[in-house]
C-alpha cells in the first residue's frame, strides 16, 4: 500500500463525537512516550501529522486522520504515566475504554510496545483487557534502533512469554523502528489485508 494523502480531521476526548464510523479504523495505543507519534509520522511520511513531544502523556484526547480518503488512522491517549494525576488517567482509561468498546468500525488496534524495556504490566494489562473484548490487536514492537540484534531478539522472547502467559497464541508482531523506517512496509501491507477483509465482510 501507498499512502498518497493523509488529513488530520479530529480530536475529542468524547468517543460519540468523533467521525462516523463509516470508514475502517486502525487505532495506535501505547505507555506514554513509546514514540507513537513517531511512528505514525514515519508510517504516513509526514514530519509533524503527529505532534511529537518530549512530555510523555501528552496524547489527551482520540485524534482521527484520514488516509487515503479511505480510513482512518487513530492516535489514541498514552497509558501508565504516573505523572499525569490520577483522575486524568482515570480519564484516559474510560475513554480508551469507551473508544475500544464502542467502535464498531475498528479493524485492528496496534499495542505499541517500548523494544528496550522488559515486559511492562500496563502493556500486558491492556493486551489482555482488549483481547477479551474480542478486539483484533497486534503488537508493534518500537525504537529497535536502539538495540543490538541479541538484545532485541531476548526482549521480544521475553515478551512473547510473557503473553503465552494469557494468550494461547501470540497476536501478530511487528518490529519497527520510526528513524530507520523499519516496519513501514511490513506494518502498511498488514494494514491492507486487513482492508480488503473490511471489504469483504462489508
Amino acid at each position: 500500500m501507498k499512502i498518497t494523502k493523509s488529513e488530520f480531521i479530529s480530536s475529542y476526548a468524547d468517543v460519540h463525537k468523533c467521525p462516523a464510523p463509516d470508514k475502517p479504523e486502525f487505532a495506535f495505543i501505547g505507555r506514554s512516550n513509546v514514540g507513537k507519534s513517531s511512528l505514525i509520522n514515519m508510517l504516513t511520511q509526514t514530519k509533524d501529522l503527529a505532534k511529537t513531544s518530549s512530555t510523555p502523556g501528552k496524547t489527551q484526547t482520540i485524534n482521527h486522520f484520514l488516509i487515503n480518503e479511505t480510513w482512518y488512522l487513530v492516535d489514541l491517549p498514552g497509558y501508565g504515566y504516573a505523572s499525569v494525576s490520577k483522575t486524568i488517567r482515570e480519564g484516559f482509561g474510560q475513554m480508551i475504554e469507551d473508544y475500544v468498546q464502542k467502535r464498531e468500525n475498528l479493524s485492528c488496534i496496534f499495542v505499541l510496545v517500548d523494544s528496550r524495556l522488559e515486559p511492562q504490566k500496563s502493556d500486558l494489562s491492556f493486551i489482555n483487557w482488549a483481547g477479551s473484548k474480542g478486539v483484533p490487536l497486534a503488537i508493534v514492537f518500537t525504537k529497535v534502533d536502539k538495540l543490538k540484534l541479541n538484545e532485541l531478539q531476548r526482549n521480544v522472547q521475553q515478551f512473547k512469554k510473557a503473553v503465552l502467559a494469557d494468550w494461547e497464541e501470540l497476536p501478530p508482531m511487528i518490529i519497527t523502528s520510526s528513524e530507520k523506517k523499519t516496519g513501514r512496509d511490513e506494518l502498511l501491507d498488514f494494514i491492507d489485508d486487513a482492508l480488503k477483509v473490511y471489504k469483504q465482510q462489508g
